[in-house]
C-alpha cells in the first residue's frame, strides 16, 4: 500500500469527507469549480449555503500558496447548484498527487458530474500579454507524477483511462460562444504543468515552448486526470498573469501574479458565469 492509497478508493476518507459536508448541507451540486490563484473572488458571487475550511474535511490538506483561502463552498450560482474550491492544493505542497486531486473526487461524490477548472499561468507565446484569458485545449504533464499511481478502485474508474480529449469538445465550443457573446477576448492553447515551487529556467521555457506548450503553471493536470478517471466532463480556463519568456530580463513574482489575476478577475467571472448554466 502506498501513501496514495487512502485517496484512491470510494470508501474511507472520501466517504468521511462527504459525510462531513452533509452535516452542513444536503445540496447536491451539478458543477464543480476549482478557483486558482487570485480567482477565488468568484466564490463570493455564489449564494452559499455552506463554506467549510479544508482543515475540517477528512483527506484535505491546507494549501500553502498565497491567494488560496482553502475552503469548500456550496451553493447556487445563477440558480445552478455548484461546489467550489476557493483555492487548491499543489504538487509543491508536499502531499501525494492523489491527495492534490482528492477534492475533485469528493466533489464528484457530492454529485458534480462537470468540472470547470481554472488557474493562473505564465504565457509562453510571445504574441500574448499578461491579463489574457486562455481556453485550455490540452495539457502536458511535465511534473513526472500522476494522481492515478497506486491501487485502482474499479468503482471510480478504469485502470488505464484514456486522456485524449480530456477537455470536453462540446464544452470548448460553449466557452467560445460565450466569449463571443460577451465580447471577451479569449486565447486558446496547451497548458503545461511543472511541480514547482521554483519557476522554470530559461532553458526549460525554451524546451517547453518547443514541445508545443502555450502556457505554464503548477496545477490543474492532476485534477483533470482524476476527473476524467471518474467520467466527469471537464473544461479549463486560465488567466495569463505573467509572460514566461526566456529572453527577457524580468520574471514576475507571485505578488505580481496575484495582482494581474485580480485585475483580470472581472472578465474571468463574467465568462464563467456565462458558461456555468450551459454545462
Amino acid at each position: 500500500m502506498t501513501d496514495a492509497a487512502p485517496y484512491l478508493t470510494a470508501d474511507g476518507l472520501r466517504a468521511d469527507a462527504v459525510a462531513r459536508v452533509r452535516t452542513d448541507t444536503d445540496l447536491r451540486p451539478e458543477v464543480a469549480l476549482v478557483l486558482g490563484s487570485g480567482l477565488g473572488p468568484l466564490a463570493d458571487e455564489i449564494d452559499a449555503v455552506a463554506e467549510i475550511p479544508f482543515a475540517e474535511l477528512p483527506g484535505f490538506a491546507p494549501t500553502t500558496a498565497p491567494g488560496h483561502a482553502g475552503t469548500l463552498v456550496l451553493g447556487l450560482l445563477d440558480g445552478r447548484p455548484v461546489v467550489a474550491m476557493r483555492g487548491r492544493l499543489h504538487p509543491y505542497d508536499g502531499v501525494p498527487p492523489a491527495q492534490v486531486a482528492f477534492p475533485v473526487r469528493v466533489m464528484h461524490a457530492l454529485g458534480a458530474s462537470r468540472l470547470l477548472v481554472s488557474n493562473a499561468c505564465g504565457g509562453l507565446d510571445p504574441h500574448w500579454r499578461a491579463g489574457d484569458l486562455m481556453l485550455q485545449l490540452d495539457f502536458i504533464n511535465a511534473t513526472g507524477r500522476s494522481p492515478l499511481v497506486g491501487p485502482n478502485d474499479d468503482r471510480l474508474g478504469p485502470r488505464f483511462p484514456v486522456a485524449f480529449d480530456a477537455y470536453d469538445p462540446e464544452y470548448l465550443q460553449r466557452v467560445r460562444a460565450a466569449a463571443r457573446r460577451l465580447d471577451v477576448p479569449l486565447r486558446e492553447g496547451v497548458y503545461l504543468a511543472i511541480s514547482g515551487p521554483a519557476y522554470a529556467t530559461r532553458a526549460e521555457l525554451r524546451a517547453f515552448r518547443a514541445w508545443g506548450a502555450d502556457a505554464i503553471g503548477m496545477s490543474t493536470v492532476y485534477e483533470v486526470l482524476a476527473a476524467r478517471h471518474e467520467g466527469m466532463r471537464v473544461v479549463g480556463l486560465s488567466t495569463v498573469t505573467d509572460m514566461a519568456l526566456p529572453d527577457v530580463a524580468h520574471h514576475a513574482d507571485h505578488e505580481e501574479v496575484l495582482r494581474v489575476a485580480g485585475e483580470s478577475g472581472a472578465a474571468f467571472r463574467r465568462l464563467v458565469r456565462a458558461v456555468v448554466p450551459d454545462l
